[in-house]
């Protein structure tokens, strides 16, 4: 009898360790999508970057001068129509950073607007003088008038980047 129980618990564990799970014959595994980066400038790593809502709750609490170390996840809004020297990136829905790259070093695509991008660098608030305003507005391709209109320095947000990481 003894025999018997510790044979009929071999058996079973025996059945139930072997036993694999079936899977419907209808159901495929998705395959995973990985998302690939094009990088420029300096290698950066995707970890620890903050969202621009959390970029704009910084700038604003910095001063002319102040400057930061930061990663950041954005999408282009605009870029530099003639060498991609520069881009403009959202902040939220109506505030925006200038982002340029160290030492000239490097440039975006012509054709990247509307892609994702993660930056690394330095942010930091300047005021840009209306020569510089009326030179960026000639680049983004604005009209005479356009530029014309351009009369006053602006405070603005600005992002120094040394390494850029753009979705494909």
């Amino acid at each position: 009898m003894k025999y018997l129980i510790s044979f009929c618990l071999v058996v079973l564990f025996v059945f139930t360790a072997c036993k694999e799970a079936k899977k419907p014959a209808n159901e495929t595994p998705e395959p995973k999508q990985e998302v690939v980066y094009e990088s420029f400038g300096e290698k950066i790593a995707l970890d620890n970057a903050i969202t621009s809502e959390e970029l704009l709750t910084k700038f604003k609490t910095m001063k002319a001068g102040d400057t930061i170390n930061v990663k950041f996840a954005s999408s282009i809004k605009e870029v530099c129509s003639k060498k991609g020297c520069w881009m403009k990136l959202p902040l939220n829905g109506e505030t925006e950073t200038m982002v340029r790259f160290k030492d000239y070093g490097f440039f975006m695509p012509l054709d990247s607007k509307g892609r994702e991008v993660v930056l690394n660098g330095k942010a930091f608030v300047q005021e840009t003088s209306v020569e510089e305003l009326q030179h960026y507005a000639e680049d983004a391709g604005k009209t005479k008038d356009e530029i014309a209109q351009i009369t006053t320095p602006k405070i603005e947000y600005t992002f120094e980047a040394d390494g850029v990481l753009m979705r494909k």
